[in-house]
């Protein structure tokens, strides 16, 4: 058999007193005794007015001593210990008290609170957590919230808030808690026994206790949770109260579209509710069916979305670039939204790969995105996906906007080709973003200039700025910093295992690519050699040549077939 439970309530509020009115009635409806504390900072006209709308609810008093409030400070313990003192006084069988804001709204009905409250009486639920073990407080001082003196208000006097903390700590000042306590934290909505609570108001060190807490900051999360360490031998270290806060310490407002997701959490109180939810309020509490049900609450759920609501605005979606959260170097949160690939040298080898390759993939392949002529989108637009202009001198202002904006305005995976005459901005980008997927094939650009016509001269200019060009982007790919999925090799090494090479390529891009079985037409390779021989003989040295190239003499396509 439970022990029978009378619950009493202390509501602090300060805001929107219609908002106030409405949850304390749901509080009294329920059976609970209210005990409302209203700042001092409200007009004596709206109290007035807030007095009128809960005239007719015995169970509703009002704290006789009103308190100035402010954000951090001890006035706030103050007016919970007059309004705890004031409803234990008026509703002397009260045998818990809840705390609770003027934007905490019930989310079950008061029953089954009061029915898991009975299930174990003597039990306080509080968050109380040692100041050395926490480790969520915004902003640091968790130790030194109790050992320097705070007499400033914090948010309208910040310059000498800031400027005391510091000159206590150039002068080592290092108060010392009062005898028998241990500093411990937690939230400020707390459910306790009235035995516990009474022994705390009425502890005889309560002067003492009263002047060290006054100079602490934001004792309302450490006042209570500390003395209760002191009076209860049963301490749930845990609220009942859902209140969630933000990366700045500021609470999450609730709004209509919560419901669903605060149905589930089975939380018995949630806070902060916005005045305009009107749906939310009216969909809570719920209604009672049948038995009062005592399973706990269960926020795990909720905490999870929130917790990665709380990263992405903190560290906004990967791969979206905007003002306002324009990253860091090196602490981006994704340099890209999605997988895309890279595909070095291939269209050299073969003038037709990126038509084969859309055949193959099914993914949106374009030819030279970074080309010096202009954004070769798939099929040649000259808009392109998410009305991306296809003019180079838009893309080279911004390359980097340029292929973010691509890859998160489609949902395909892209593939574009890229070559020693592209554009070089983003080699470090690229090579440092894990969803980068690179089939980069060195001196692939060497058979277009064999088969140029161009005169000698112009082909040793050219060759050697290309050469240059790759070799630099070498040194980034050879970096340790690279993050990208890379496939390397030079164009003899390529030209010895073409189909193997691409079949696994491939198939890491896409799992579902169409298996490679016949390779396009290839540039012939007969004389590059000589080409080789004839550049090195005028003085210039070509480097990763790729020498070693397949002796005979038929076509790369025939010689896969044979072999």
């Amino acid at each position: 058999m439970t022990a029978a439970v009378r619950l009493g309530v202390v509501v602090l509020c300060h805001g929107d007193l219609d908002l106030v009115a409405r949850l304390a009635r749901i509080w009294a409806d329920g059976g609970a005794r209210v005990a409302v504390h209203v700042d001092a900072k409200v007009s004596a006209a709206r109290l007035g007015g807030l007095r009128r709308a809960l005239a007719e609810c015995g169970d509703i008093i009002f704290v006789a001593r009103r308190n100035r409030c402010s954000w951090g400070r001890f006035s706030l313990v103050r007016a919970t210990q007059d309004a705890a003192t004031d409803l234990l006084a008026r509703f002397p069988d009260t045998t818990h008290v809840y705390l609770a804001s003027g934007a905490c709204l019930p989310l079950r009905p008061i029953a089954e609170l009061t029915a898991y409250l009975a299930a174990d009486p003597d039990r306080d639920h509080i968050e109380s957590v040692s100041s050395r073990d926490v480790g969520w407080t915004v902003g640091g001082l968790s130790q030194e919230r109790f050992t320097l003196f705070f007499p400033f208000d914090w948010k309208r006097r910040r310059w000498l808030f800031d400027r005391f903390v510091a000159w206590q700590r150039r002068r080592g000042i290092c108060r010392r808690m009062p005898s028998g306590l241990s500093p411990h934290l937690g939230s400020q909505w707390w459910c306790l026994t009235a035995r516990t609570l009474r022994a705390i108001l009425e502890d005889p060190r309560r002067a003492e206790f009263d002047r060290f807490f006054r100079f602490t900051w934001i004792p309302d999360e450490s006042y209570f949770q500390t003395l209760v360490r002191r009076h209860s031998a049963q301490v749930e270290s845990g609220s009942l109260t859902m209140a969630k806060f933000d990366h700045t310490g500021r609470p999450y407002l609730l709004y209509d579209d919560h419901i669903d997701m605060l149905a589930d959490s089975r939380c018995f109180v949630a806070r902060k509710i916005w005045p305009g939810a009107s749906r939310l309020l009216s969909h809570f509490p719920l209604p009672v069916d049948g038995q009062p049900q005592v399973d706990p609450p269960q926020p795990a759920r909720m905490s999870r979305i929130i917790d990665q609501t709380v990263r992405r605005r903190v560290l906004g979606r990967p791969g979206l670039y905007m003002q306002s959260r324009f990253p860091r170097k090196d602490a981006e949160n994704g340099k890209t939204s999605a997988p895309y690939a890279v595909i070095q040298g291939l269209t050299d080898i073969f003038p037709d790969f990126e038509g084969w390759l859309r055949g193959h993939l099914s993914c949106d392949v374009h030819g030279h995105l970074f080309g010096p002529d202009g954004v070769e989108f798939a099929g040649r637009p000259r808009i392109g996906p998410g009305a991306i202009s296809a003019d180079p001198r838009i893309r080279d202002r911004d390359p980097q906007g340029f292929l973010t904006s691509l890859i998160r305005i489609t949902d395909r995976t892209q593939v574009f080709q890229f070559s020693p005459r592209d554009n070089q901005a983003l080699n470090w980008f690229i090579a440092t973003d894990p969803n980068a997927h690179m089939l980069v094939v060195t001196g692939a650009w060497k058979l277009p200039l064999l088969h140029s016509g161009m005169p000698f001269d112009d082909v040793r200019r050219v060759f050697a700025q290309l050469q240059r060009i790759e070799l630099e982007q070498l040194d980034v790919l050879n970096s340790l910093w690279v993050r990208a999925r890379l496939h390397h090799h030079d164009l003899g090494e390529f030209l010895r295992h073409p189909l193997p090479i691409l079949q696994d390529v491939l198939s890491q891009i896409d799992p579902h690519s169409v298996p490679v079985a016949v390779l396009p037409a290839m540039r012939d390779p007969t004389g590059l050699d000589g080409m080789l021989r004839r550049l090195r003989n005028s003085g210039l040295r070509p480097r990763l040549t790729g020498e070693d190239l397949p002796a005979s003499d038929l076509p790369i396509t025939e010689r896969t077939a044979a072999e």
